[in-house]
């Protein structure tokens, strides 16, 4: 999540080239189901993915920023997984701050494309550190998601995309030009744009986007059922990748733990953890690696993403 620092440049876009990598889809398709359940997420997994971008970032000078080499090798794990999986993507590069930026976009084949539920989380980091909360959590999480989606060789009746942006510490830079590339009526067919920045942090929240009421009540819905209460998330809203989806009229949503804000005495008694402190003290700083995750937050987190991606493209 970016830094909400007023007037704060966001970079400008000075170039743009669209690469297109199809991956081969493999395996036949079960036979379509009614209101299929979305699996669990093995947070094992996701921690692995978190494993692997903490390694790329130790490898490239202790992050994974904008126009380093270490985000664009977290763009090619990313990549490479989903292409294995089956997933056509489609590579965004772009030019900010003088330095070359990408967005990833995978699309999963089959459904309606008139509408497509959308779910994205930024996958740059800041200078500080590796970023793995801020913001591999959320990365990592949708990752797992869409390989799911694969495994199971789903078939919704939406078309679905998942999406990892660039460049998002600057500003929303890399969702601001992917939105501003879309035409009126691309952006008409995008349903739902879900949006997950930190969900691990170590002494966590549990928050739910309260832009839409429809894809709000899908995420609490799932918070219920679990007996986790939930807050409407306001410490991220305008500082994240949802709001050029929502600038549009593109109906938003997401999940976030906290980041520098205070846990209240009674948020703790509500959800554990340490009131007095905030929900990320490593929030945009060096120690914000692999150990920087609470595994209970990111478990819930990403077993909430899969439930509404099933049941809202369901």
């Amino acid at each position: 999540m970016k830094l909400s620092v007023p007037g704060r440049a966001a970079g400008v876009v000075v170039a743009a080239v669209t690469l297109l990598t199809t991956g081969a889809i493999t395996g036949a398709a079960p036979a379509p189901t009614a209101a299929a359940a979305a699996p669990d997420i093995p947070v094992a997994n996701v921690k692995s993915h978190l494993a692997q971008l903490q390694s790329i970032a130790t490898a490239n000078g202790g992050n994974r920023a904008h126009g380093r080499t270490g985000y664009k090798a977290s763009i090619d794990y990313v990549k490479a997984k989903l292409d294995a999986a089956g997933f056509t993507t489609t590579l965004q590069q772009f030019t900010s701050s003088g330095r070359t930026g990408y967005n990833l976009i995978a699309d999963w084949p089959g459904g309606d494309a008139n509408q497509v539920v959308m779910a994205g989380s930024h996958l740059d980091s800041v200078t500080a550190g590796p970023g793995i909360n801020d913001n591999g959590s959320g990365s990592a999480a949708i990752l797992e998601t869409a390989l799911a989606v694969s495994r199971a060789q789903y078939q919704p009746t939406k078309h679905l995309r998942f999406a990892w942006w660039g460049a998002e510490e600057l500003g929303m830079v890399g969702s601001k030009y992917y939105v501003n590339n879309l035409s009126s009526a691309n952006r008409a067919k995008i349903s739902d744009y879900l949006n997950f920045d930190m969900i691990g942090s170590p002494n966590p929240g549990y928050f739910v986007y309260d832009d839409d009421p429809t894809i709000e009540k899908t995420f609490k819905d799932y918070f219920a059922g679990v007996g986790i209460a939930t807050e409407p998330e306001t410490e991220g809203d305008g500082r994240s990748d949802h709001s050029p989806f929502k600038n549009v009229g593109i109906p938003v949503g997401g999940l976030f733990s906290g980041a520098d804000y205070i846990k209240t005495a009674a948020q703790a008694t509500k959800w554990g953890g340490t009131s007095g402190q905030a929900f990320d003290r490593c929030y945009h700083a060096s120690c914000d690696t692999a150990s920087n995750i609470d595994d209970t937050a990111l478990n819930r987190n990403a077993d909430a993403l899969a439930y509404a991606v099933w049941t809202l493209s369901s």
